[in-house]
């Protein structure tokens, strides 16, 4: 942030002073178009000067033509003349007119660092080159000793992306790195910190992906009456281990938790016996179903059977598909 000075002994009163180093540094571009000004607060710290004083500066910048102020946001420095913004003749441009702003200001910004306009297109269809060209490959990584978590990936982010998607372990994840031109790593935040030391030096992108929220289910679980038989059943050991913490934090000893990993079909008939509820993640759900079906003589009543829909929270796969460029 600039730092304005004011002279309080100078003959030139406090707000003329303050309006005119403001009116240089936009002249010169320290303040370029669509920087935003310093809050009056900011102003009042730096300077010393009353509030009220720096309120009726800005007014006057305005009227002059210098600034805009845009409500709830803050006061703008507005183009000038030859400066206004005359976007190029391309839909996109009408379609966008916000992200085009963005591109001319992020353009704006590389010529005051003393880019040319030569090298600010290489510096940007370089990223954008590289970006689609790991675009062609998904990696979803995952530690092996839950490659139930990875799995679960794998299957949203195919029907979600309709491309094909890699399920490589993280202990195997720089040797297969080694041998790709270049991909996109996906992994829960869980894990973000170990992929990305293995991704940097290849030059390989990770993008971390949120994991649902489990409202629904977790609202479920509330309403359940006391000494109700839950079985949880999944591929990911570490779905297992959160849930029965979750769990045990809403009800404490409440519920009868029963737990099964969804490879586990010794396990999986126990507490298709046993459970009155049972919940599942998308992939064991078929594998819960069979079970019952085969138990089902041993059955008084069948369970009631939950299937989560999800395993990725929503916003993360809208925001992947964006980066990949596929909508």
């Amino acid at each position: 942030m600039l730092q304005f000075k004011i002279q309080s002994d100078s003959d030139i009163p406090a707000s003329k002073q303050l309006f005119d180093q403001i009116r240089f540094a936009i002249a010169s571009r320290q303040y370029p178009p669509g920087h935003r000004l310093p809050s009056t607060r900011q102003l009042a710290t730096m300077t010393g000067l009353h509030r009220n004083t720096i309120s009726k500066v800005y007014q006057q910048l305005e009227e002059a033509g210098l600034v805009e102020s845009i409500a709830g946001s803050g006061i703008y420095v507005k183009a000038q003349n030859n400066e206004d913004i005359s976007f190029p003749e391309s839909p996109l441009f009408t379609q966008y007119p916000q992200e085009s702003q963005l591109v001319y200001k992020s353009l704006d910004e590389l010529l005051r660092q003393g880019l040319t306009l030569t090298q600010a297109k290489e510096l940007f269809l370089a990223v954008i080159d590289w970006r689609l060209r790991c675009s062609a490959q998904v990696i979803v990584t995952v530690p092996s000793r839950d490659m139930g978590a990875g799995e679960l990936i794998l299957q949203e982010l195919e029907k979600a992306l309709a491309i094909p998607v890699e399920l490589v372990s993280i202990e195997e994840l720089d040797q297969v790195l080694a041998q790709k031109e270049s991909a996109t790593v996906v992994t829960s935040r869980y894990f973000i910190p170990e992929a990305e030391l293995i991704a940097s030096p290849h030059a390989t992108r990770v993008f971390p992906i949120d994991i649902y929220d489990y409202g629904k289910e977790l609202a479920m679980i509330k309403e359940l009456p006391k000494d109700t038989r839950l079985g949880i059943v999944s591929l990911s050991p570490g779905i297992i281990r959160v849930a029965e913490i979750l769990i045990h934090s809403l009800r404490g000893d409440d519920l009868l938790l029963i737990t099964a990993p969804a490879s586990d079909r010794r396990q999986l008939l126990t507490l298709a016996r046993s459970a009155q509820t049972i919940m599942s993640d998308p992939a064991s759900y078929e594998l819960v179903k069979e079970a019952i079906l085969t138990v089902r003589d041993d059955l008084i009543r069948p369970p009631d059977i939950f299937c989560s829909e999800y395993y990725i929270g929503e916003k993360s796969i809208n925001l992947l598909k964006r980066e990949l460029g596929l909508g």
